[in-house]
């Protein structure tokens, strides 16, 4: 593994991932990083004014380095008006069901992406990544200019480069295996696919551009980070992993249905939020995913009060259950101790290569 800046972040090549929705909490973060990890505070879905409170906390709870997660709003045009009203006919009932109207769909679309972008210019924390998009070049270049290392997230090669030609410091490369939201730049119901796995795409961006890589899904032991190693990465990032930790601010049930035998299966819906996301497989993915549009983040406003009225009800069928593929593999341990074994882990995998290699 090359050293890198990145690499001097953290003790170890090990990154929480920013998981939004409330997963990944200040307590989360600060454990990990204690532990000597790299942990992410999640921008998306919160004011400005509560993010900056958040990063307040996580100062107080550790002098390590963190990084902070943010959404680029949404590029292309809005979503077409017609498709976003027949989804929200088709989910009377769910309203009628758990007694909750449905949201409003002309909330916030860039997610208070520029007054986000001005907190953290004036109060830097080390690391800042970027997920549905790249930030302008001028946006990379004040990140430099303060001191703050920037990722851009990646779902191709073709992305990699263009991270790399905007200035960005390194990408987190994202395989189809990840839990919650693909990280695309564009949102074209016309790519939607299986994805490409983690390890083929690892080997194809590292061939594409120079910068440090972040590998990114379904990691959930330290065999499978020193695999990523191997395959050109510099650092692992894994969230599903750390959604099971007592400090991790996931519903219950949500931590619960990671190793429920009743979930077999995850996929790729856009049910939830009008954007391809990865989440165990229930009732509700089962009957909206075939007729959810391409309309984020209409679809997310409309859908939330559903998710949360489910979540009160404690009814796991009718909520967002983000998880990767290895999700089965989730270890209910503390935060601090859960990057200790995966260290460990590591450490032992990467002993056996020479051996592997010469029998």
């Amino acid at each position: 593994m090359s050293t890198t800046a990145l690499n001097d972040l953290s003790r170890f090549p090990i990154v929480q991932a920013p998981m939004a929705g409330g997963a990944s909490s200040p307590e989360l973060v600060g454990a990990v990083c204690a532990a000597g990890a790299l942990g992410f505070l999640a921008g998306g879905y919160k004011t400005a004014g509560g993010l900056y409170q958040e990063i307040k906390q996580v100062r107080g709870l550790t002098a390590r380095p963190f990084g902070v997660n943010l959404f680029l709003p949404e590029s292309g045009r809005p979503a077409d008006p017609a498709s976003v009203e027949v989804y929200r006919h088709q989910l009377a009932g769910e309203a009628t069901w758990y007694e909750t109207p449905l949201g409003e769909t002309d909330d916030c679309r860039d997610d208070a992406y520029d007054a986000k972008l001005a907190i953290l210019l004036e109060d830097p924390v080390r690391v800042v990544s970027f997920t549905f998009g790249c930030p302008a070049p001028e946006a990379l270049a004040s990140f430099a200019r303060v001191g703050t290392f920037t990722i851009v997230t990646v779902t191709s090669a073709e992305e990699a480069l263009a991270a790399q030609q905007a200035g960005a410091n390194a990408v987190c490369v994202q395989g189809a295996e990840a839990g919650g939201h693909q990280g695309t730049f564009r949102d074209d119901p016309a790519d939607d696919a299986p994805g490409t796995g983690l390890l083929a795409l690892l080997s194809l961006v590292r061939e594409s551009v120079a910068l440090p890589i972040v590998a990114a899904g379904g990691i959930m032991r330290g065999a499978q980070i020193a695999a990523a190693l191997a395959a050109g990465a510099d650092a692992a990032q894994l969230g599903t992993a750390f959604l099971c930790c007592p400090e991790s601010g996931a519903h219950p049930l949500h931590k619960r249905a990671l190793t429920d035998p009743l979930y077999t299966r995850t996929a790729l819906t856009r049910a939830f939020t009008g954007r391809p996301a990865r989440g165990l497989v229930n009732r509700f993915m089962r009957e909206h995913g075939p007729y959810a549009p391409a309309a984020y983040p209409e679809i997310h406003h409309l859908t939330a009060p559903i998710r949360k009225a489910a979540a009160t009800a404690g009814d796991a069928q009718g909520m967002a259950l983000w998880a990767g593929q290895g999700h089965r593999l989730a270890r209910e341990l503390p935060a601090g101790q859960l990057v200790e074994v995966l260290a460990a882990e590591l450490d032992t995998a990467l002993s056996e290569l020479p051996h592997r290699s010469a029998s």
